[in-house]
């Protein structure tokens, strides 16, 4: 397991393990229902419904409509990477924030727009989350990642769900460099702040600024303008 995972990347660890290692299931195989693996695998349905929109950006999984979930049928488990290097992209702290400047606001953008109301109550809940443990000092990396990738997942667009696990380098960087200055922080709770109020309102462009300006504020406080 690689640290600093979050638990939907962990379950979509334990999902290649049984379709590779465990060879539980072959390609043009249905995967149990939502209510079954979820079971299964120890974790709600919300976290399953992320990893296997993960596992379905890296072409692993085949979301049918009215039909259920499918192994692909071009997947072949004796060349498949674990996640862990799926997502790896070792690459320069600014490229990554740049690639975020590029994205998340389009990504907030589409959120606003097209986010179910439970995919939008996952948003508010991580959000609320990360404020929590960012003012009480505790651990977040995985509420900060799972916040910013939440957003990604409700624009139901498949290529920015396909640059989710790359983007997971970048939030983990940043949540390391962000507890280092104080003023930073108050200033990511702030903007948190105004990117959910903007998405519970779901307007678009409201929500498009205020996640630019967070990657802004960020580039500019840790000095990678």
């Amino acid at each position: 397991m690689k640290k600093g995972q979050s638990l939907a990347e962990r379950t979509a660890d334990k999902i290649l393990s049984m379709l590779g290692t465990d060879k539980k299931f072959a390609p043009g195989d249905k995967i149990p229902n939502e209510n079954d693996l979820a079971a299964a695998l120890s974790v709600s349905r919300t976290t399953l419904r992320e990893a296997i929109r993960i596992l379905a950006a890296h072409h692993v999984l085949e979301i049918r409509r009215g039909r259920g979930t499918f192994v692909r049928e071009d997947f072949n488990p004796a060349e498949q990477l674990g996640l862990e290097q799926l997502s790896a992209s070792p690459v320069d702290v600014r490229d990554l924030f740049e690639v975020r400047l590029i994205f998340e606001p389009q990504a907030a953008y589409y959120a606003a727009m097209r986010a179910t109301d439970e995919e939008l109550e996952q948003i508010l809940y991580y959000g609320k989350l990360d404020e929590e443990l960012m003012l009480s000092g505790g651990y977040r990396s995985d509420a900060e990642r799972d916040f910013h990738n939440a957003i990604s997942m409700a624009t139901h667009n498949a290529f920015l769900k396909e640059l989710v696990p790359m983007m997971q380098d970048a939030i983990s960087k940043a949540v390391e460099m962000t507890d280092q200055l104080p003023g930073l922080v108050r200033l990511t709770v702030e903007d948190h702040r105004r990117i959910m109020e903007f998405l519970e309102k779901r307007n678009p462009e409201g929500a498009r600024t205020a996640m630019q300006l967070h990657m802004i504020h960020a580039m500019e406080e840790l000095k990678l303008d």
